[in-house]
């Protein structure tokens, strides 16, 4: 990579680059015998929705390090179709908060439910797997703004949670 490719690469990014979004009909092979969607089927498609915003923001291939929490809010079920958004709520050095926000929709009935929302962290890498730094998030909306100061206030959360399980660990 040249140093002008390099300078580029670095250059400050609004969210808006970042955007994705995917849509999934449940089918019966993504269904427990209950007819509802597998945990880990939404588990899977909110890695995907948060991966397209990561490669979108670094441009770099992006490795999926973490995910804060996730509850299942409503039952998804067979024939329902599901919308995953997502977008980098901050970037650090070398690594990003994604935010991923999934709904359901019932085509027949009009209706929208929020289903989940999660907050991952990828880590940016080139090609033999080395770290890689990420441009800076320009948050250009207030919310947007919001999302971004939230994801230092969780990063230092995740930090400290980190540290106190190494230090149990270095007990045992």
């Amino acid at each position: 990579m040249s140093a002008n490719d390099k300078a580029q690469t670095m250059q400050p990014r609004p969210v808006s680059e970042s955007k994705s979004e995917m849509a999934e009909i449940v089918l019966p092979n993504d269904a427990n015998p209950l007819n509802a969607l597998l945990g880990g089927r939404l588990m899977h498609w909110i890695d995907l929705a948060g991966a397209m915003a990561a490669h979108r923001h670094s441009r770099q291939y992006a490795l999926t390090a973490a995910i804060d929490h996730l509850d299942f809010l409503v039952p998804v079920h067979v024939g329902d179709l599901v919308i995953l958004r997502s977008s980098v709520n901050r970037a650090f050095n070398t690594s990003m908060e994604i935010g991923v926000k999934v709904w359901v929709e019932n085509y027949h009935l009009d209706q929208h439910q929020h289903v989940s929302s999660a907050y991952l962290t990828f880590v940016a890498v080139d090609a033999a797997g080395n770290h890689c730094h990420v441009p800076p998030v320009v948050p250009e909306t207030d919310d947007e703004r919001r999302r971004y100061e939230d994801a230092g206030r969780r990063r230092e959360i995740r930090r400290a949670e980190l540290e106190r399980r190494r230090k149990l660990q270095a007990d045992l």
